[in-house]
Order: structure tokens, then C-alpha cells, then sequence
């Protein structure tokens, strides 16, 4: 009656005690390893996410001037954005691990806890209560021995008494003692055969217990810890792909955000940024005038010829003072035969640079970028010196705001001599006007740099010919500027300023010009050696990566910044930190000229 009113239960298992208990050890092991899968789950998510954010920190533009170059273009606007997305898209990932963590891994860990001691207790109740039946079983098995020999030694007593009742030979007391001791073995029967049957009925009252009550329950409690184990199997589960589920609307704004950053990327607006950062400013060149040099083989040769030389061109009188020639270069000389200028012109020298053309180029190869940015182009140029007054400007004005604060907290310590001394603030005050003048100076500077650059810009306009465009450029610049003509590019890579060499018309003898090309020939002598005491990465322009122990040459002491002027080579010069090495300097080089 129980069994069907328990139904499907496993009441029905009763006797299949040990394979129950199989049973639920496997369900707890298969617990523990769906823990340990959702674990490892876990931890691919993290690797995933970490290689994600190296990968966009990688490709991350390093700080630096490029990285404001890269700024400028949507396309690298565009990159940017999508490193940024795919860095929150990796903190996604992240997120479901530590979902996993803290809604699987956690509670499944303390529910196999909880259930390995309820399987325990219950296991152990049931146990118990196989033992206890197994026990009155052998009691049960002992009593009906002890009932079945009890009825033999009765038998036998009965059967001797009968014997000694029969046979006349033997003494009455003997039958006497043989008809006694044979009631005796009636009543240890008698005794053996009550204690097997109560024992019996109390057994058959345990097993009955046992198999319809106590074990139908331990097996009902096991059922229902099972259920629950498969319950809790189940949302777990469900938990699994929820943790998934719950990132989707951010990952797809990430993806949404990749998608909007490439849509934005404007293929015209970068190109005109290329031409707006790479403008010169220069004016193109006027068309090359035709020289006729067949001229001189159609004129007769004559006194007239021979004694007067040509008129030298008005066109340019006054005008050849703008540029530097070498020493003792003849003037002009009238036209020739034809192969005397052929040879005149394949013997000819290089066109020389001035003075600060060729300093600036120095600085250049040196890898020291010149501070009025004179080695780039004149629209760049503007545009850097521009950056520069707009920066110099904005610490100004910050300097003055703090000034100005000063100057009211100064006057407050005036009204209320309890809050503060007023002449404590006086030497800051005194810092502050010092690094203003500073920033002033600096700023009147770079001010007059533009103005030159603003004021030797070439007017746009249709030149006739290369010529006529040389005489335009000259008589633009401003006369504080008329040592060096309009800046052009020199074969180095650098703009230098140079003159026409068919505007050459006077002879001028420049003695800083001899000095420094006196200069340039032995350039920078070293000076002694240093010895890297620890390894430095030149990343700036101008500095030099140094390796520990590495030996260089000096060709320049530090003069109070910090810096080493060194050479590794023939072509490699730069700074290094003069902390970062141990200098050596020869003394009968220390003193000698360097340039500066």
C-alpha cells in the first residue's frame, strides 16, 4: 500500500542500497566537473580579455609629436575609436568572467559542500538501519538454532528415559533420574521455542518497518536531494548562457561604435589636411628664359668688340648686396664664343649658401632641430612659431592669474595682519614677475620670427618667368633679412636660402662666411671619451641610445643642461645625459673651440 501510494518512488530500490549510493556520488562528481568547466570557461574569458587590451594598448599612438600628426586625420581618428571600443569590448569579457565567477563557480562550490554532507547523513541513517536489521536477522537465526537444539536434546532425553523405563536391569533411581532430566529438556525446549517465536514476530515487525518505513524515507530524502541537484544542474546552466546574454547589448554598442568611427573616416577632408600640413609656401618657379648663345658666333670679331665690354644690367644695381660670393670672384665678363661659356660653365662652382643656411643645415644633420624652425618650409614654419606664441601666450596669462591672486591675497594679509605676513608673499611675487619678463622675452622673440617669416611670404600670383619671380622674392624681404635671398631646398633635404647666379654682379668679401668655412672643415675635434655607465634610449630627435659600458668620443662639455655633446662614428653625433656617462677629457684638448 505504501509503494503504490508513493508511486514513481525509489521505495521500489530498496534493495539496490549500494547502487543508490553509485548514483548520487556520480551526480555530485558530475557537479564538480561542470565546476570545473565553467572555471576553465572563466579563465579563457580573462586570457582573451587581457590579449585584447595588450593588443589595443600595443596599437595604441605612442605620445609623442607624431601622435598630433595622427590626429589630424579621420582615418587614424578612426583607429583610435576602434582601439578604444575594442578596449571596453574586451572589458566585456572580463565582465562575464567575473559573472561566472561569482554566480557558478561560488555557489556551485558551497552547494557540493551542502551536498556531499546531506548525501553523507543520509547514507549514514541508511546504514544504520541495514545494520540494525542485519543484527536482528542473526539474532532472529541464533534463537531458532538454539530452539532446534533444545528440541534435539529433548528428543534424545526422551529417548533415553524410555530406554531406562524398559530395560529391567536397571535400578528405579536410574529411571527416576533419566525421566527428570528428560522434562528438563522438555522445558529448555519449551523455553527456546517461546524466545524463537517473540524474537521471530519482533523481527518480522522491524523488517516490515525497516523496508516499508524507515528506508522508503532515507531513499525519499535521497530522491529529493537528487532532484534538487539536477534543479540546481539546470540553472546553472541557464546562468551560463544568461552571463553571455547580458554583455550582448554592450558588446554591440562597441561594435556599433567601430562601425560609426569607420563611417566617419572623410577621404577629402584628409587629402586637404595632407596639402594644409605639407604646404611650403612656396611660389612656383617663372618659366626659364631662353639664352641664345648662338649670338655670339654670329658677331664679327672686332676692336670694338675686344676692348669694350657689355653695359652691366641696371636691372639689378643696388640689388647685389643681398647675397655672399666667395673671395676673388671676377665679375661679370661680357659674352664670348660659345665654347668659351661652355667652359665657363663646366668649370663653374657650386652656388654657395649663406651663412645661417648653412648653420641651420649643420643643425639638421646634427639632428638638433634649429629654434626658429627655420629648417622647415615658410608656411610651416608659420604655423610652428604661430603653435608656439599661442603656447607662451596661455603661460603668460596663467602666470598673471597667479600674480593677480597673489596680489589680492597680499592685500587681504595688508587689511588683516592676523591672517598671514604680507611680506611672505613678496618673493613669490618677485618669482612670478621674473618668469613673466622670461615668457615675454620669449614671446617678443618668436613674434618678430613670424613677422620675418609673414613678411618674406611670397604674394600669390602668375610669375612671367624665374627671373622676374627672383627680383618679386627680393624686393618682399624685409630689409633686417637682405643678407639671404628666398628660401629653396637644398640637396641635403633642408630649405637653405640661396641667391641666382644670374643676379651675381658684385663681389662681397665676408669674414664670418671665411670663418666658418675655415670652421667646417675641421668640425667639432673630440675633446676626450666617455664611458656609458648605464644603457639610455635616444627616442628624441638629436639624442643618441647609448649601452651600457659603451665607449664614445666628446666633442662637446655640458654647459650647465645636462647634456653631453658625443660622437660614435664619423656620421653618428648627438646628446646624451651627462649623468648617464663618466666623462674622460684630454687635457690638452680641454678649452679648445667648439661651436656653440
Amino acid at each position: 500500500m505504501v509503494e503504490e501510494k508513493m508511486g514513481a518512488c525509489w521505495s521500489y530500490t530498496r534493495d539496490q542500497f549500494e547502487n543508490l549510493e553509485k548514483h548520487t556520488q556520480w551526480g555530485i562528481d558530475f557537479v564538480e566537473r561542470y565546476t570545473k568547466f565553467v572555471k576553465e570557461r572563466s579563465e579563457i574569458e580573462l586570457n582573451y580579455a587581457k590579449q585584447i587590451r595588450n593588443l589595443s594598448k600595443k596599437y595604441q599612438p605612442k605620445k609623442s609629436s607624431r601622435e598630433e600628426e595622427e590626429s589630424k586625420y579621420t582615418w587614424c581618428r578612426a583607429f583610435l575609436a576602434s582601439l578604444n571600443e575594442l578596449n571596453d569590448y574586451a572589458g566585456q569579457h572580463e565582465l562575464i568572467a567575473e559573472n561566472m565567477t561569482s554566480q557558478i563557480i561560488a555557489e556551485l562550490t558551497r552547494y557540493i559542500q551542502d551536498l556531499k554532507a546531506e548525501r553523507k547523513t543520509h547514507f549514514h541513517d541508511g546504514r544504520k538501519a541495514q545494520q540494525h536489521i542485519e543484527n536482528s536477522w542473526k539474532q532472529l537465526e541464533l534463537c531458532k538454532r538454539n530452539f532446534e537444539r533444545a528440541c534435539k536434546e529433548a528428543d534424545r532425553a526422551q529417548q533415553y528415559f524410555e530406554k531406562m523405563d524398559a530395560d529391567i536391569n536397571v535400578t528405579k533411581a536410574d529411571v527416576e533420574k533419566a525421566r527428570q532430566q528428560a522434562q528438563l529438556r522438555h522445558h529448555m525446549a519449551s523455553d527456546s521455542k517461546n524466545e524463537y517465536s517473540s524474537y521471530l514476530q519482533k523481527f518480522n515487525q522491524e523488517q516490515t518497518e525497516h523496508y516499508h518505513t524507515l528506508i522508503p524515507n532515507i531513499f525519499q530524502k535521497l530522491q529529493e536531494m537528487e532532484e534538487r541537484r539536477i534543479e540546481r544542474v539546470g540553472e546553472s546552466m541557464k546562468t551560463f548562457a544568461e552571463v553571455d546574454r547580458q554583455i550582448l547589448p554592450i558588446v554591440g554598442k562597441c561594435l556599433d561604435g567601430i562601425t560609426k568611427a569607420a563611417e566617419g573616416i572623410e577621404s577629402k577632408t584628409d587629402s586637404a589636411q595632407v596639402v594644409e600640413s605639407y604646404k611650403s609656401g612656396f611660389e612656383p618657379p617663372g618659366d626659364v628664359e631662353f639664352e641664345d648663345y648662338g649670338q655670339a658666333m654670329k658677331r664679327t670679331v672686332s676692336e670694338n668688340s675686344l676692348t669694350k665690354p657689355d653695359k652691366p644690367d641696371k636691372s639689378v644695381k643696388g640689388k647685389s648686396k643681398l647675397f655672399f660670393f666667395k673671395k676673388n670672384k671676377t665679375p661679370k665678363q661680357p659674352k664670348e664664343a660659345l665654347s668659351h661659356r661652355f667652359n665657363d660653365l663646366m668649370t663653374s662652382k657650386p652656388k654657395m649658401h649663406c651663412l645661417r643656411s648653412l648653420r641651420r643645415g649643420l643643425s639638421l644633420k646634427l639632428g638638433v632641430n634649429p629654434e626658429d624652425c627655420s629648417h622647415l618650409p615658410p608656411e610651416q614654419r608659420r604655423k610652428k612659431l604661430q603653435a608656439k606664441i599661442d603656447d607662451i601666450s596661455k603661460d603668460i596669462q596663467k602666470e598673471m592669474d597667479q600674480r593677480d591672486a597673489l596680489t589680492k591675497m597680499k592685500d587681504v594679509y595688508v587689511k588683516n595682519p592676523q591672517m598671514g605676513d604680507p611680506s611672505s608673499v613678496d618673493p613669490r611675487l618677485a618669482e612670478i614677475a621674473q618668469h613673466i619678463d622670461k615668457l615675454q622675452t620669449e614671446l617678443q622673440k618668436f613674434e618678430g620670427w613670424l613677422a620675418e617669416v609673414e613678411g618674406r611670404m611670397p604674394v600669390r600670383s602668375e610669375p612671367t618667368n624665374r627671373q622676374s619671380s627672383v627680383y618679386d622674392r627680393q624686393s618682399n624681404t624685409p630689409p633686417a633679412n637682405n643678407n639671404c635671398a628666398q628660401d629653396r631646398e637644398s640637396p641635403d633635404g633642408s630649405y637653405t636660402e640661396e641667391q641666382s647666379s644670374e643676379v651675381q654682379t658684385k663681389v662681397q668679401t665676408d669674414t664670418e662666411f671665411d670663418d666658418f668655412d675655415d670652421a667646417e672643415e675641421d668640425l667639432l675635434p673630440t675633446i676626450g671619451t666617455c664611458k656609458a655607465l648605464y644603457p639610455f634610449e635616444g627616442n628624441n630627435e638629436g639624442t643618441l641610445t647609448l649601452a651600457e659600458g659603451e665607449v664614445l668620443f666628446v666633442i662637446e662639455e655640458d654647459k650647465g643642461d645636462g647634456w653631453t655633446r658625443v660622437r660614435r662614428n664619423e656620421e653618428e653625433e648627438g646628446y646624451i645625459p651627462t649623468s648617464y656617462v663618466e666623462v674622460f677629457l684630454d687635457t690638452n684638448t680641454k678649452g679648445l673651440y667648439m661651436w656653440g
